[in-house]
């Protein structure tokens, strides 16, 4: 699905991303984990191709990444800015549609099936001041699921909410995986959240970052947020993921 070769970025001197080799299979779920400021985000938006990196080659599907390709969604972590406040929710979840050319009808009915996945079948004729932070999220959400996208980029999505509502949608993204098959790339400064929600968990080092960790995660499936983080290999992996992203040896 996604294939990255001797990625590069610098904004003027300061070189970012400093050679990321990486490839992602259909239907995995990868956790970008590393430092603050290692580069995660100017990853992320490579691969969208909202930003052309200074060396280097993104495929998606074995097609070369030149601008945003038409089978992907990406989620941001700040909500609050990604959604327009004078449109109902609904309306902002059938809006990127308009590009598929639906008629208004078929948008419409798309939003609600989208809005009914995230648990908000409700909130449709609400604006999204009226919701709280973790329902705006999960319209964000459901507007990328509304598209049915192939591939989801997800960067830092939780970081702006409480520790329940992470946890509630953590869980979220497990079931839309489940139930569409979709091959999501997550970026997360979160160790926990690494090792819980993915199939494997990529860690960078510091900038200029280049990859210092590639874990499969074997853990069972369906995760829970109580018994997943009390198995024992729940916690040699989080421990290992965390030394890396620290620089510590093992």
């Amino acid at each position: 699905m996604l294939e990255i070769n001797h990625l590069r970025h610098s904004y003027g001197s300061h070189e970012v991303l400093g050679g990321i080799d990486l490839k992602v299979d259909e239907g995995q779920l990868l956790c970008i984990v590393g430092p603050s400021g290692c580069g995660k985000s100017t990853l992320l938006r490579s691969i969208a191709g909202l930003l052309k990196p200074t060396q280097g080659e993104i495929l998606i599907n074995g097609v070369p990444v030149a601008g945003t390709p038409d089978n992907l969604a990406v989620v941001f972590q700040d909500y609050s800015r990604s959604l327009f406040p004078w449109m109902s929710v609904a309306d902002n979840v059938a809006l990127p549609l308009r590009r598929k050319g639906m008629s208004g009808a078929r948008r419409r009915t798309s939003a609600l099936e989208a809005l009914e996945q995230v648990g908000l079948e409700g909130a449709a004729a609400k604006y999204p001041w009226q919701l709280s932070g973790g329902m705006q999220q999960r319209v964000a959400i459901a507007r990328a699921l509304a598209y049915r996208p192939a591939f989801m980029l997800m960067d830092e999505p939780f970081g702006s909410v409480d520790a329940q509502t992470r946890e509630d949608l953590e869980d979220l993204v497990l079931q839309v995986r489940g139930v569409h098959g979709m091959t999501i790339v997550l970026i997360t400064h979160d160790i926990d959240e690494s090792v819980y929600v993915g199939d494997r968990v990529v860690v960078l080092s510091k900038a200029p970052s280049r990859i210092v960790g590639d874990l499969s995660v074997g853990l069972p499936y369906p995760r829970d947020q109580i018994a997943t983080r009390q198995l024992p290999e729940f916690v040699r992996l989080r421990a290992d993921v965390g030394r890396l992203v620290r620089g510590v040896p093992g």
